[in-house]
């Protein structure tokens, strides 16, 4: 091999080493949580003996931040189970409002805040006011559901009723937000 191409691959390996790949920037599982030794029979329950990836963080915030969009019931009985963690209510599912993933959440520092969600050529507004736990589920205080993963944000009914997502395009919904 020539000298030139020896001093090209060594730039090549500094160059890595000094920007790392966005890939290599993105939130790792930091740990897995097994499910309950007995099943429940909700179809989004924690599967017994199933292990489900934790994250203690969340891909970088943006004014494009990707993440997946989810539904929730904020209101008393819904499938949130307990109420916000910001400010200890429950919500109508007219009402715009968020949870996030662990990360984005931040220890409750977006808690009453709004971001700006980004789907189908549509904006909305939507009030920060749960965490969607990365690190626990599984268990009653959440609702027998797993871990979030770390790029979610959980909408009430009323946020995609404002993007005009409706039937079969509600579930897993590929959006962007940013902090408005």
């Amino acid at each position: 091999m020539s000298t030139t191409s020896l001093l090209v691959l060594a730039l090549a390996g500094l160059l890595l080493v000094a920007f790392p790949s966005t890939r290599a920037q993105q939130c790792q599982p930091s740990g897995t949580l097994e499910g309950p030794a007995t099943g429940h029979t909700c179809d989004e329950c924690c599967k017994p003996g199933h292990l489900y990836p934790t994250y203690r963080c969340s891909p970088p915030v943006s004014n494009h931040t990707k993440a997946v969009m989810t539904l929730n019931d904020f209101s008393e009985g819904g499938d949130g189970g307990a109420p916000s963690e910001c400010d200890g209510k429950y919500h109508k599912n007219s009402e715009r409002v968020v949870a996030l993933s662990t990360g984005w959440y931040a220890k409750g520092k977006r808690c009453g805040e709004y971001i700006r969600i980004n789907a189908k050529g549509r904006s909305v507004l939507a009030k920060v006011v749960d965490e969607c736990d990365t690190l626990h589920g599984c268990d009653k205080p959440h609702a027998f559901q797993p871990p979030c993963p770390p790029n979610d944000v959980d909408a009430s009914q009323a946020v995609w009723d404002a993007l005009g997502i409706f039937g079969d395009e509600v579930g897993d919904f590929p959006i962007t937000w940013s902090d408005a």
